[in-house]
């Protein structure tokens, strides 16, 4: 996710989120909900946060791999690559979840390989973060924390969708980036009729 990318940037730099955002002219208050993905900065300042940084904006927003140091074993994460199966359609029907559209493979490395599944992202309500035909890894789980990314569907019918899960009361939002898009509240009896695929770790452009 860019909030994990950007404070592994500033952490390679030796940068603190002070100096960071002396350098940038914003609050220090800014960077750190950029970094718990509270809020995203606009396309110019992740423009300017990736020159401070000596990285790209590509590696920021997830488009390419992390240019910055990694530890022993050659990724971020310390596992070795394994392949993960790539889906384009998500959907719930009995009960129960089932994943289709079966696009063969791409590698991760992550600690539990069958935990996880990519999917192919489908239109544009996530830009300018994620694209259409965008990969996406998730992780597999039928929970997700207030402000995480993830892929839910909604209904028996429904397909499923990636937003940011948002707990405000006694209801559910599902959050686009993209502002041409509205938000979709869930509450009260719809409530049972929202099936959490899993939560997104990462994106990357593929297709």
């Amino acid at each position: 996710m860019f909030s994990d990318r950007l404070k592994q940037a500033r952490k390679s730099k030796k940068i603190s989120q002070a100096e960071l955002s002396r350098q940038l002219g914003v609050t220090q208050q800014a960077v750190g909900k950029w970094e718990t993905g509270r809020s995203t900065p606009d396309p110019v300042t992740v423009a300017r946060l990736a020159e401070l940084l000596g990285t790209t904006t590509d590696m920021l927003l997830g488009l390419q791999q992390p240019d910055f140091a990694a530890p022993a074993g050659g990724n971020l994460s310390g596992y070795a690559e394994s392949p993960i199966p790539v889906v384009g359609t998500v959907k719930a029907g009995y009960g129960a979840l089932a994943f289709e559209e079966d696009y063969g493979t791409e590698y991760a490395c992550v600690k539990d390989p069958a935990s996880y599944f990519y999917l192919v992202v489908k239109g544009d309500s996530m830009e300018p973060r994620i694209s259409d035909g965008d990969l996406a890894l998730v992780h597999r789980q039928s929970t997700l924390e207030n402000g995480e990314l993830g892929v839910m569907v909604y209904g028996t019918d429904g397909e499923g969708t990636l937003k940011k899960y948002i707990r405000r009361g006694n209801a559910v939002v599902l959050h686009p980036f993209n502002p041409e898009y509205e938000d979709l509240i869930i509450k009260g009896e719809d409530l049972n009729h929202l099936y959490i695929a899993g939560k997104v770790v990462e994106t990357k452009t593929k297709w």
